[in-house]
């Protein structure tokens, strides 16, 4: 990539389990004493057993990739799959154990509640020392500072210590600081989840207006997938300190998701008594083709395929159940009017209209239950069997004008609109 401003060559982390650490080097040289002695650490907690094996752990593993200049950079994985560490590599907070990296401009970073803010200083004095460690001039500063105040909305606190600041004005102002004061970098860390929903949209829009606008990068590290896929252009997926994927933003949040389903009992087949089976299903879009990302002007089927073999005396109704990539139920729909129920293979379709599904990403559940006078019997159900990625073409889209960044919801359907003049 030519005009890459980041550049991570086999980056790795290792740390030692079990590392003397007690804050002083008179207690350390104690505790080590002990341990070449094989006598118990002085220094050990009362009915703590020290540990003394030597295992190492990587956090990161073989890590590398580049970052374009301008771009939106979106980084997600589970918790514990080396995200932090990553960040904290690329804000210089720690050093990697081996590998190479090689970073062009400045970097400013939001990796935690608090984090370059000096607690006994009011909220301006913080500004102009965050300022000057990106190494701006206090005039520089002074001409960003009432859009910085504006934008944290802190202006009625701005002189005080931000020790009594709340989590969320800390934050407010921490990312207005990072934001405005102009650096080639911006990493942002899923900090902005404790800040309220209006803020966290208005954060986002500023990512992408720095990007678009200002030709900046942006490093986004969030468990919001449909603000990943929305916002960032380019997706890196870690698992267990290993990159597993490296592609588009789509991409990588629907390779997120298959992974975090493969991995979950959710996926193993529920009922299946042999009279009726599942053999397989899929999404497609308008053209017939197998898909799992549509935008959410399109509409898109979802197609299951089963087969009777015996019949059965009830009614066989396909179902498919709808989740959001939390787990949350969306909606669950029933087939009608199902009345074949001899042996053979037979194809449900379920269509879906455009303008229904919000943007994000969901998981959709196969079913088939059989009903009948006296009961209700499931013959099989594939829970999180398909993955779904549902994305927002905002540009492409003239009847939204108003457009103020991603909007919660698990559905956004486009309904009739009446317009008149009535004098």
């Amino acid at each position: 990539m030519s005009n890459s401003v980041i550049h991570i060559e086999n980056i790795s982390k290792e740390y030692h389990l079990g590392k003397i650490d007690h804050g002083t080097l008179y207690r350390d040289m104690q505790s080590w004493w002990a341990r070449i002695r094989g006598k118990e650490d002085p220094n050990a907690r009362i009915d703590f057993k020290t540990r003394v094996d030597k295992e190492n752990f990587l956090a990161l593993n073989d890590v590398s990739f580049e970052v374009g200049e301008g771009e939106i950079f979106g980084l997600i994985g589970r918790n514990g799959a080396g995200k932090s560490t990553l960040l904290k590599i690329l804000s210089r907070v720690t050093a990697p154990s081996k590998g190479n990296i090689k970073i062009k401009g400045r970097v400013a970073s939001l990796l935690e509640v608090g984090t370059g803010f000096h607690p006994e200083l009011t909220g301006r004095e913080n500004i102009f020392l965050n300022g000057a460690i990106l190494g701006m001039t206090k005039k520089e500063i002074q001409s960003k500072l009432d859009e910085i105040i504006d934008f944290a909305e802190v202006g009625a606190h701005i002189d005080t210590p931000v020790k009594r600041y709340s989590s969320g004005m800390y934050v407010r102002l921490a990312f207005a600081v990072a934001a405005h004061l102009d650096p080639e970098i911006l990493i942002v860390d899923e900090v902005l989840a404790v800040g309220d929903i209006a803020f966290q949209k208005k954060c986002l829009g500023k990512m992408k207006d720095v990007s678009e606008s200002e030709g900046r990068t942006v490093i986004f590290v969030s468990h919001n997938l449909a603000a990943v896929s929305g916002l960032c252009t380019h997706g890196v997926v870690l698992d267990n300190g290993n990159m597993v994927y490296n592609g588009s933003a789509v991409n990588a949040v629907n390779h997120y998701v298959e992974n975090v389903q493969k991995k979950s009992s959710d996926l193993q087949l529920k009922g299946d008594d042999g009279d009726i089976v599942f053999i397989s299903g899929r999404i497609f879009d308008f053209s017939g083709n197998s898909v799992n990302s549509v935008s959410l002007k399109e509409s898109f089927s979802i197609e299951m395929i089963y087969e009777i073999k015996n019949k059965i005396s009830g009614i066989p109704v396909p179902n498919f159940h709808f989740k959001t990539a939390e787990g949350v139920y969306v909606f669950v729909d029933n087939a009608d009017r199902v009345t074949e129920n001899a042996p053979g293979q037979y194809r449900a379709v379920c269509n879906v209209p455009a303008h229904l599904m919000n943007d994000s990403s969901y998981t959709i559940g196969l079913a088939l239950t059989e009903y009948s006078k006296a009961s209700l019997h499931i013959h099989f159900y594939q829970e999180n069997y398909l993955n779904l990625t549902v994305t927002d073409d905002i540009f492409n889209n003239p009847k939204r004008y108003g457009y103020g960044g991603p909007i919660p919801g698990v559905l956004r359907p486009e309904l009739n609109w009446e317009i008149s003049k009535v004098n």
